[in-house]
């Protein structure tokens, strides 16, 4: 590597993110090419970035090779979150029905299947069919066929559901907005690339407002502008964290299936990001601890993933 680890390891602070338990799913979408696949899971993982304001948590995870789906078609792992399982039933109805449902060439498939816990989705979509849906087994699968304009549309009977985490985060302070967007990109460019089971929920990964519990002016707001760490404020604030020789900051916030793959996660992320020239420190946001069930250590996530991904020679293509 241009930078040796230890180098990498310097610009790390000793810090932790306070993650929230979810429940998850992860969804197959399936299409005639990779296209209509990438544009029915864009839509379906669309307004879904924090359920501060949204819906919603959602992403894509990774694009599939028609040899791994079960229909051997292009195919895209989506994944949704919320914090009960009721309203991530809601959720997966409305965006499978609104979003997948109506793009051309594409079935839906369970991305957990040897999960327990299941989410019964296919018959209430099936219902769009209006009696004329039928329930079959294909694919080795139990699917509903639901009778459409183009021909039908495949939906699994049922999907798994998991307790996942989410709030996992990189936060990346740079000299300029240039190495900070650079870092920001590979970070979130190594993370999908490597990392399984995880997604970054924000527009192209990245957060450019990361915020803070509540507001100091504005009682009704459940969150505002994370001030310590925006630069135009480093001089009119006493509690800034932003360093003289810093201009940019950006947040990468990870969501996934588990606890050790957002740890993963976040040290492939840090890795990445530490590369990049113009870097002058990482760090990890949270609440003190007093919110979120998880603590994940910067420090030991970047460990992990140094580990890992040396394990399986993947370190030089980050």
């Amino acid at each position: 590597m241009m930078n040796s680890i230890e180098e990498l390891r310097k610009k790390l602070e000793d810090s932790f993110a306070e993650a929230f338990p979810m429940y998850g799913t992860r969804l197959l979408i399936t299409a005639r090419d990779r296209k209509w696949a990438l544009t029915a899971a864009r839509c379906a993982t669309g307004f879904a970035t924090s359920i501060i304001a949204c819906p919603a948590e959602a992403g894509i995870e990774k694009l599939v090779s028609p040899k791994s789906t079960p229909d051997g078609r292009p195919g895209v792992y989506i994944q949704i979150y919320h914090r009960s399982i009721p309203e991530l039933k809601v959720q997966v109805l409305a965006r499978v029905g609104q979003t997948v449902l109506t793009c051309p060439t594409t079935a839906l498939f369970d991305g957990l299947p040897k999960v327990r816990r299941r989410l019964r989705i296919g018959q209430s979509i099936a219902k769009f069919g209006d009696g004329y849906e039928v329930k079959d087994a294909m694919y080795g699968r139990t699917v509903w066929r639901i009778p459409v304009m183009e021909g039908e549309f495949i939906v699994e009977d049922s999907v798994g559901v998991v307790s996942g985490v989410a709030g996992g985060n990189i936060v990346i302070l740079a000299r300029d907005l240039d190495s900070g967007l650079r870092a920001a990109t590979e970070a979130v460019r190594a993370i999908r690339r490597l990392c399984p089971y995880v997604i970054c929920p924000f527009p192209g990964g990245i957060v450019r407002s990361g915020s803070k519990v509540g507001s100091n002016r504005y009682p009704k707001l459940p969150a505002s502008t994370n001030h310590p760490y925006c630069p135009t404020l480093r001089g009119k604030v006493p509690d800034t964290k932003v360093p003289p020789n810093v201009n940019c900051v950006y947040e990468i916030v990870i969501n996934g299936l588990k606890e050790e793959y957002v740890k993963l996660a976040m040290g492939v992320g840090a890795i990445a990001a530490a590369k990049v020239n113009g870097v002058i420190k990482i760090t990890s946001v949270n609440f003190g601890g007093k919110l979120g069930r998880y603590r994940i250590p910067l420090l030991e996530s970047f460990d992990y993933a140094l580990k890992w991904l040396e394990e399986r020679k993947l370190l030089e293509k980050i």
